[in-house]
């Protein structure tokens, strides 16, 4: 079983091999930098030593609710060098950012990485945040979970979704409900076939207990995250790298997660491979006159069609339009809508210097795309970018790194 997923990810590192926020911005915006014409205005922000306070980003999750944009990010205090995860919030598009909290401590061998972040989702003041911690067997862990209930002031310690520490849970995502149900999902490799399989969790009581865990699909990609997100119309979906076929898989639940269904595949690449390539997808959606209209970005290894393609539903995932490749050597990549015209994409892309953040955006509701545009620092290495939604456009996030120093998180705030 260990065995199984070690060489899946390895086989995966190295199709990859080619191939964290400075989020510091201080809390009145002092250290705000304005980039672009005045037709392309943005706020580029070095957030982590500022305000969170960190030498070295490690980790972080980004999450809107309403207007207010909630940040949970670990990193390393420069004064003794331990490992922390805080959390702020903005009310104004990532401009300014409120004073941060203390989630927790982490161990210094936490699994903490990005491509296997820390979570965060909220609901007015009601938040939870999950990540994997380090177990027995190195690169196995179990999940942790803590909440607040005060908007983020103060946090405990809540229960496993898992309902138990064994085995590897890991690639974790959660989101909120209006109802104030939290919803999880995560691999483990429960099932002893060696693989990790799709598991599933709701909370009741904003992350203190957590209902018994079902299974979305027992045999699953084994080092790609996922991403669990509601429609306009409150329905969940879950995006997620399937195993035989090596396609991102969509599966659905009408009912707030009592039951499942797998809807189909977004891209139909037919991506044979017997590793793993350390790549999810990003979901987002606009409501037209009623009708959800879905957005995704994945990635495919197949051979000749390697890349990261930009697909479109408007049945709820039934169907897809034509895969719309995007960037030339983009790999992990999110996306996000501001309105149903207003489509923002981000990803990063290797070339001669390392990898860089690019973005673009649709104002005709994907139908059409601009040309691509780099936000990260020319010979930086900038990797793992988030997008969302943001008042006057979008918040783009990602950690970059220059040579011989820590990571930092950066924010660019695009209008």
């Amino acid at each position: 079983m260990i065995t199984e997923k070690f060489k899946q990810c390895a086989g995966g590192l190295a199709v990859l091999a080619s191939v964290v926020s400075m989020l510091s911005a201080c809390s009145n915006g002092a250290s705000l930098t304005r980039l672009g014409s005045a037709v392309d205005q943005v706020l580029s922000a070095n957030v982590s030593k500022s305000v969170l306070g960190f030498s070295e980003a490690t980790s972080f999750d980004v999450y809107v609710d309403d207007d207010r944009i909630h940040l949970i990010a670990a990193g390393v205090l420069p004064s003794s060098g331990k490992q922390v995860a805080r959390y702020v919030h903005s009310d104004d598009g990532g401009q300014h950012w409120s004073e941060p909290s203390n989630v927790l401590s982490l161990k210094s061998a936490s699994m903490l990485t990005r491509g296997n972040d820390i979570q965060l989702a909220a609901t007015g003041d009601n938040l939870v945040a999950i990540w994997q911690t380090t177990g027995e067997i190195p690169g196995m862990g179990s999940i942790a979970s803590v909440y607040s209930h005060d908007g983020g002031k103060t946090w405990k310690s809540g229960a496993n979704p898992a309902a138990n520490d064994s085995g590897d849970q890991s690639h974790m995502d959660i989101a909120a409900g209006k109802d104030g149900f939290f919803h999880a999902v995560w691999l483990d490799d429960r099932d002893e076939n060696g693989y990790q399989g799709l598991r599933y969790a709701r909370s009741d009581d904003a992350g203190t207990h957590w209902q018994k865990s079902s299974t979305l699909d027992d045999t699953t990609c084994s080092c790609c995250w996922n991403k669990i997100a509601f429609t306009p119309t409150g329905a969940l979906n879950v995006l997620y790298r399937d195993m035989e076929v090596r396609d991102m898989a969509l599966t659905q639940s009408a009912d707030n997660g009592a039951t499942w269904q797998k809807a189909s595949r977004v891209g139909d690449f037919n991506w044979k491979f017997d590793g793993c390539p350390h790549v999810g997808g990003g979901l987002a959606y606009t409501d037209i006159d009623g009708n959800t209209v879905m957005h995704s970005v994945v990635w495919t290894g197949a051979e000749q069609k390697q890349g990261l393609y930009y697909l479109r539903s408007t049945d709820n995932g039934k169907l897809w339009s034509t895969p719309r490749k995007l960037g030339y050597r983009a790999v992990h990549a999110d996306i996000a809508a501001t309105d149903n015209q207003h489509i923002g994409a981000v990803w990063d892309e290797t070339g001669a210097d390392g990898s860089a953040v690019y973005s673009a955006r649709s104002v005709d509701g994907g139908s059409s795309w601009s040309e691509a545009k780099q936000w990260s620092a020319p010979g930086h290495n900038a990797v793992q970018p988030r997008i969302v939604q943001a008042q006057d456009g979008f918040l783009l996030l990602w950690t970059e790194k220059q040579p011989k120093q820590a990571s930092q998180l950066i924010s660019v705030h695009v209008e």
